[in-house]
């Protein structure tokens, strides 16, 4: 009997983390959608790789939905139209102070920070033909491809270029689609506001020659001094038409989760991205910079309970005041 009574308690124990892996699960949702950006950008590859790895190591149903970026997306995710989404930090404040065109006046708070992604360069991209290989050759009135309408790179680099003393034409569109613009002399100039390589950009020197351009010192200056931006090198390796590292600057890009989301579920969500960097930088290489350690450069938007622990337990010091609901 002592024998029967002992495997009996050896089996519930055994059982126990499924039951309450059971019951942390019985708030969860039935699905996921990751708000991303347009296909060929930077945003669509990145948050369709782990939308699917999530779903895949957690057993939910999950996918990427193709958006206008990040201001579509911090409205998205503030609604719960979308559980998770992808932002960079400008557009983010601005969301929150109430200032995205998509809902003029609404202060999107139910966004909550969930882990840090990458920095997004800003770069342009010119075919070699059309003899442009710095910012002072583009031409008054020149046509440049600006992304989708509201993405980071539409709501900054237009601003940017004016800054420098460019005078264009200006067009938005997806990044595929923009590119395939460039190549048949469409446009004249795409300026990228995304996480490198661009899928766009690696496509279009596999199908012609391009110019990479990048800003001379006193240009980066002047734009550090103007914008949310830090100074950022565009590595060498990351083009196959670059000879040199290319001087850009760059904006913080973070995954974000709707604030009423269970804790348990974007704490195991968190731990599936953040566990295994290497996995991510498989999905794609911007991928490098998704690591514990970037969770301070998120200095505003209040985090989901459920990534914060994660990242405290983690090595991170996230003060309860940038919690949200702390």
């Amino acid at each position: 009997m002592k024998r029967f009574a002992l495997l009996g308690a050896i089996a519930a124990l055994a059982l126990a983390p499924s039951i309450v892996n059971a019951q942390d699960r019985s708030n969860w949702p039935s699905s996921f959608t990751v708000a991303t950006a347009s296909q060929g950008g930077t945003y669509f590859a990145y948050g369709a790789g782990w939308a699917n790895l999530v779903a895949d190591q957690l057993g939910i149903s999950g996918g990427a939905e193709v958006t206008g970026g990040p201001m579509q997306n911090m409205a998205l995710v503030h609604t719960g139209d979308a559980a998770f989404g992808m932002t960079t930090m400008g557009p983010a404040r601005e969301s929150m102070e109430g200032k995205n065109a998509i809902a003029p006046g609404l202060q999107m708070t139910n966004a909550c920070a969930m882990f840090p992604m990458y920095e997004t360069p800003f770069s342009i991209t010119t075919l070699k033909s059309s003899g442009i290989t710095k910012v002072s050759e583009i031409p008054a009135g020149a046509k440049i491809g600006f992304g989708p309408a509201g993405s980071t790179s539409d709501t900054y680099f237009p601003l940017m270029l004016e800054t420098l003393g460019v005078s264009f034409d200006r067009r938005n569109g997806g990044w595929s689609d923009l590119g395939g613009q460039l190549q048949d002399n469409l446009l004249d100039v795409i300026a990228f506001a995304a996480g490198v390589p661009v899928p766009a950009v690696s496509q279009l020197e596999v199908q012609t020659e391009i110019n990479v351009i990048e800003f001379t010192e006193e240009e980066q200056k002047k734009i550090i001094d103007a914008f949310p931006v830090s100074a950022f090198e565009i590595k060498e390796s990351t083009y196959t038409t670059l000879t040199k590292p290319a001087r850009s600057v760059s904006m913080w890009n973070f995954a974000i989760a709707n604030c009423d989301l269970p804790e348990s579920f974007v704490y195991e969500a968190t731990k599936v991205v953040m566990s295994d960097n290497a996995r991510m930088v498989g999905i794609h290489k911007a991928a490098t910079a998704t690591v514990p350690a970037n969770w301070d450069k998120n200095t505003f938007m209040p985090w989901h309970p459920g990534a914060a622990r994660w990242f405290n337990e983690n090595g991170a010091s996230i003060p309860a005041s940038l919690i949200h609901g702390g």
